[in-house]
């Protein structure tokens, strides 16, 4: 296995990519960037030059985007079984909601916390739709359970569950029930609380 590098804040959206790592049992360097700081410097930027964490460096390879990052590790330990294969017709419910996380879910709740409007006049230009269609339309995904695409716990199951638990906790998403619960159970994994400690360790 190439070297593989984890570029990082424990205050970031790196923590879903934090314990995607410790889910596959990737061996992994941590590097911590500084917001207004080395994020900000010439060495990252050639790593991302949008200044933002996360992103990991695998050999020469390098992945920005957290459902980019999930996706491909995923890809790249299949024997930890956190996709359906190639030919399975389950990917396709699994690139749905990993999209569905990265597209609808969170533009619905960015506009939800600078309370932009979406009404009859833009909805149908807006990404997101209703920001009531796009909970709704969740909540009856997960509410065939346990996992978005059945029995299977995958990585859609890991960012869906970090963005949800997150939006709960800025007060952005209502915390109905069928939430809580998946948020609880996704939570409860060892690699998820492994991957809480590591990142709490760093906050001072």
């Amino acid at each position: 296995m190439e070297k593989l590098t984890f570029y990082s804040n424990p205050y970031s959206r790196g923590r879903i990519v934090r314990w995607m790592l410790e889910e596959v049992g990737a061996n992994y360097d941590v590097e911590i960037m500084e917001f207004g700081g080395s994020i900000k410097s010439a060495a990252y930027l050639a790593i991302n030059p949008m200044g933002k964490v996360p992103a990991i460096k695998h050999g020469h390879t390098v992945i920005t985007e957290v459902v980019a990052i999930c996706a491909y590790l995923a890809d790249q330990f299949p024997e930890k079984n956190l996709a359906p294969a190639l030919n399975d017709p389950a990917r396709g419910c699994y690139y749905r909601w990993l999209f569905f996380a990265a597209g609808p879910l969170e533009m619905a709740m960015t506009a939800t916390a600078f309370k932009w409007d979406i009404d009859e006049k833009n909805v149908q230009s807006v990404g997101c739709g209703y920001v009531s269609d796009t909970v709704n339309t969740l909540e009856m995904a997960l509410k065939k359970g346990p996992y978005i695409c059945g029995e299977q716990f995958t990585t859609a199951d890991l960012v869906l569950s970090s963005y949800i638990g997150w939006e709960i906790s800025q007060k952005h998403l209502e915390a109905r029930p069928v939430f809580t619960d998946y948020v609880k159970r996704c939570e409860q994994r060892p690699a998820a609380v492994r991957a809480n400690q590591l990142d709490d360790a760093l906050i001072r």
